[in-house]
């Protein structure tokens, strides 16, 4: 019987469908992703020699300039839009749905509210640029202060969110363990520049206390890493 030859030969492997693939993976990471923008302000903060980790889950900020001005990160990505949603009604503001996704997507901001729809349509380098009088802290310079009623309304729906979202964790069968209540609570944190005057700081420590939020979180340094730290 005739012997069949083989054809000699190394084999090949097609990584087409397999560089694909991961073409294709990276294109729905890029879309799928939920951008923020960088802060309006940068500030030097002071040193301290404690460390404290507060979660950006359910963290809400309030920002002090050298000269005052105050900016707020109102919560996290998930919840902003129906904190924003209570103030804008509150405050007789009407804003796009377009505008309404942008804010969402926002970091800090230090604008009243009826000058926040103006300023959520400006392009990051604008609102970099732009030079404002910040959130109305006080009944002083301001005719309200915006800044306590932010604080309210983002305690309010905050305490919501955390209860939803400590009520999956503790059903998550995946569990590693049981959830603490106080893990899901809003984390408030202030962030003072270093050469700011105490009067300004202290407008803005009146207001939590005034909302009995006694709970207050100060950003400083620790060998030039941030003794609080977002995870």
């Amino acid at each position: 019987m005739a012997k069949i030859s083989m054809p000699k030969g190394s084999p090949t492997i097609d990584m087409t469908p397999m560089v694909d693939l991961a073409f294709l993976l990276v294109t729905f990471f890029m879309l799928a992703a939920q951008t923020r923008s960088n802060e309006p302000i940068e500030v030097a903060i002071a040193s301290s020699i404690s460390d404290e980790e507060v979660p950006a889950k359910t963290m809400v900020m309030v920002t002090v300039d050298e000269g005052g001005v105050v900016y707020l990160n109102p919560g996290p990505y998930d919840v902003r839009d129906k904190i924003a949603a209570e103030m804008f009604k509150k405050y007789n503001v009407a804003v796009s749905p377009k505008q309404m996704e942008e804010f969402k997507k926002m970091s800090s901001f230090g604008c009243s509210v009826k000058d926040l729809p103006a300023y959520i349509s400006m392009s990051p380098q604008e609102r970099n640029n732009l030079k404002t009088m910040g959130v109305p802290s006080d009944t002083i310079a301001f005719p309200r202060n915006e800044l306590r009623d932010w604080l309210k309304i983002a305690n309010q729906q905050m305490l919501l969110y955390g209860k939803d979202k400590f009520n999956e964790a503790l059903a998550d069968p995946a569990k590693k363990e049981e959830p603490k209540p106080e893990d899901f609570k809003p984390k408030w944190v202030l962030k003072v520049a270093n050469q700011a005057a105490y009067v300004h700081a202290k407008k803005v420590i009146d207001t939590f206390r005034d909302l009995n939020l006694n709970n207050l979180n100060f950003v400083t340094s620790l060998e030039a890493k941030p003794t609080i730290k977002v995870k």
